[in-house]
């Protein structure tokens, strides 16, 4: 079941969120959060035009999805929503990111979003072909911007016209 985020929902998450940090090829935070750290980041999204959604198994948090702001203030990019999606690593291979992908682009177009992106490391292929699945294409690449751990990535970014 995909519904909407509630606080309570933070510590799963957060540890899942922590999983992704850990294996060093779905994010560009290096160092780990714990629950508390992200309560300003929950309250940001905990609004019609930031959303977050999770999907459960047997009332287990075990994948979240949200859309953020891109580049918040400026004007021209406020149909413009960044969508980021992760999935508990014990869950992986199962569809629930396919699931979680589609259904943030309905959220997003029932919001009025006209384009989406979704930003990802080029170590991460699994996510991009994810998001090639969901008719997301390259839009752009900055070259060997990430570091972490001495080792340089590219992040990609992909587009979809809603």
């Amino acid at each position: 079941m995909i519904r909407k985020a509630d606080i309570k929902d933070l510590p799963d998450i957060v540890g899942i969120y922590n999983q992704a940090i850990i294996s060093r090829s779905c994010t560009g935070d290096t160092v780990c959060f714990n629950t508390n750290e992200r309560k300003d980041w929950f309250k940001y999204h905990d609004n019609i035009k930031t959303p977050i959604y999770v999907y459960e198994n047997e009332s287990k948090v075990i994948a979240y999805s949200l859309i953020s702001s891109y580049r918040p203030g400026r004007q021209a990019f406020e149909d413009v929503g960044e969508i980021s999606y992760y999935v508990d690593f014990f869950y992986h291979g199962k569809g629930i990111g396919s699931k979680m992908i589609e259904h943030i682009i309905q959220e997003a177009i029932n919001i009025g979003y006209r384009n989406l992106i979704a930003i990802i490391l080029d170590c991460n292929k699994k996510s991009a072909s994810l998001l090639e699945k969901n008719n997301f294409n390259i839009w752009g690449i900055l070259p060997n911007i990430a570091n972490i751990d001495n080792n340089n990535y590219s992040h990609i970014y992909y587009g979809l016209h809603l």
